[in-house]
């Protein structure tokens, strides 16, 4: 058994980040993480990290309006104004810390547009930012000498007296089970994309912290706004950065038209996330689409600007889809890309459970609602991060170790793995149950939803569930079983695919990136509301909270 103050599950930006700012606080601090740190999902964020600097003539309460316009008011007000404030500080932290980003002609950091925004305050490094500000982060954990847990796989949190009290976790390389007593536990395991088929996420992000908290009583928020990005790559689902669009790339149909003109006429192809998809899918519905996409357009942009600030996303035209940006466009479509609902936490990272922390797209602050604004991911990961380190350390520092946890805390984990290893062979393998949950929610839970198709999802995902209970896994060894990884994924992951459905389901209006053909106005008097999902012996019950709304009343939203 191991000991320490505070156990971080992830190690992307939100986790890495917790963890240098808990270790700054005095703790004793270790990160958990299925892969080596830069592998973590954080390094395929692309376009930028949104920041008002007030020598840009920019301000925090701009910011917060156009992301609270963003969220269709479903973003609970006084946790943006946090971030908001906050995030000037956090950019010039992470410069100072090495991250070079990109400068405009005079020398100051550079900026570009970013959709659903009325003032360029994206900062950027080319178009890998995540990856960029990922391993300056590592860098700077590793300096701080904190212990990281590298290739261990969560299998359940531990809660002891009603607080949580540590996690039992695999060692990947040996197959072999552990207990970490930790008097605060953070969960920044990341999104959940996979869960969809296709994603921009990648394999790894299959819901395991939201999945393991909510076992454990945290409740599940706004799981019903899964963003779909308007740029991803035909077939593959890779994502092709906003970024693009921010320097001035086009959106054309079948015939050559800039179609947002029809549905975004202010602000074009930098209408908000949700918009654009929209106006992608309906001009592919209506026939003008080409082979199920419509095109991105850069062409006009210049060798220059494309090699200097798009150069990631010209590769991945050529490998992916034998496209060169500089000579046609590229095919894409609106495609899974981000889960704004998570874990219910307080600005400070607290959940409904004591010693129980979230941060990053594992957690649900409020602070992206129905529709995140592109380049506020990175900004929500740092600045509550690092908000969640601290408080999880400050509250280490007042308390002991639970007295009850032991290795015997591991003892349910150690016979649902053998219970899977036992199961008779004439059963199915994880693969085609995943691959149907992932096909079934793209249908019915993507751009557009309506009553039926959603009744059929969710029935369909307690169908798979039955059959995930009689599941083989054949590989019976301990090392790197790989099989018995995935497989225990899966059971996160179904988790979190009934909750999306159960909340999508209870939402009777469309709002944000949650669009129902049957019910496609925003109704604020009813609806004004985030839909809390819980888990309980007898299945998920659904709650109910008020958005926090303080200086900005709910408006018209229009681009």
């Amino acid at each position: 058994m191991f000991d320490h103050d505070v156990l971080i599950i992830g190690a992307g930006l939100a986790g890495m980040r917790a963890a240098l700012s808990a270790v700054e606080a005095g703790a004793d601090v270790a990160v958990v993480t299925k892969v080596h740190p830069v592998r973590s999902h954080s390094n395929a964020a692309q376009g930028g990290i949104n920041a008002a600097l007030t020598d840009r003539g920019d301000d925090w309460r701009e910011h917060a309006y156009d992301t609270i316009k963003g969220s269709d008011y479903l973003g609970d007000q006084d946790a943006i104004a946090v971030m908001c404030r906050e995030a000037g500080d956090e950019v010039i932290a992470m410069e100072h810390m090495g991250v070079i980003f990109n400068r405009d002609d005079e020398g100051r950091l550079g900026t570009r547009a970013f959709g659903g925004q009325r003032q360029a305050r994206t900062f950027f490094v080319s178009d890998f930012t995540g990856q960029a500000l990922l391993h300056v982060l590592f860098e700077q954990v590793m300096k701080a000498g904190v212990r990281i847990y590298e290739e261990w796989f969560l299998l359940s949190l531990i809660v002891e007296d009603g607080e949580c009290a540590g996690a039992v976790i695999m060692e990947i390389r040996s197959g072999e089970i552990h207990v970490v007593r930790s008097k605060t536990v953070i969960i920044a395991s990341g999104g959940l994309g996979r869960v969809f088929e296709p994603s921009t996420n990648a394999l790894i992000c299959t819901g395991d912290g939201m999945s393991a908290a909510y076992q454990v009583g945290a409740l599940l928020m706004d799981m019903e706004m899964v963003q779909y990005h308007p740029t991803t790559l035909k077939g593959s689902g890779v994502l092709i950065t906003e970024g693009a669009r921010g320097e001035g790339a086009y959106l054309l149909n079948s015939k050559g038209d800039r179609f947002m003109e029809r549905y975004a006429p202010n602000m074009m192809e930098l209408a908000s996330r949700d918009v654009v998809s929209r106006a992608e899918q309906t001009e592919i519905n209506e026939g003008r689409g080409i082979d199920g996409c419509v095109l991105l357009d850069v062409r006009h942009l210049g060798e220059a600007v494309i090699n200097e600030r798009l150069s990631q996303i010209r590769e991945i035209g050529r490998d992916f889809a034998n496209v060169d940006l500089l000579h046609e466009p590229i095919p894409i479509r609106p495609g899974m890309h981000y889960q704004m609902g998570g874990i219910k936490t307080d600005v400070d990272g607290q959940t409904e459970v004591p010693g129980l922390y979230a941060a990053g797209e594992a957690a649900c602050v409020s602070v992206h609602g129905g529709n995140r604004l592109g380049a506020n991911s990175l900004l929500d990961t740092l600045v509550f991060g690092r908000r969640s380190g601290e408080h999880a350390a400050e509250v280490a520092k007042s308390k002991g170790h639970g007295t009850t946890v032991s290795d015997a805390s591991a003892d349910g984990d150690r016979l649902n793995i053998q219970r899977l290893l036992d199961n008779d062979s004439s059963g199915e393998m994880f693969g085609k149950i995943r691959r149907e949950m992932g096909d079934t929610m793209n249908e019915h839970l993507a751009v557009y939803r309506e009553q039926n198709g959603m009744e059929t999802a969710l029935g369909e995902l307690r169908g798979l569930r039955e059959r995930y209970n009689n599941v083989v896994v054949p590989d019976k060894s301990k090392t790197f079983n790989t099989n018995l990884l995935f497989t225990l994924e899966l059971g996160f992951m179904m988790d979190c695919a009934e909750a999306i459905a159960l909340s999508a389901i209870e939402r009777k209006e469309s709002r944000g990136a949650h669009t129902r053909t049957d019910a496609p106005d925003r109704d604020d008097e009813n609806w004004l509301r985030h839909i809390l999902v819980k888990h309980t012996d007898d299945g998920p019950e659904v709650e109910y909270l008020p958005v926090v709304i303080t200086d900005w009343e709910p408006q018209v939203r229009s681009y």
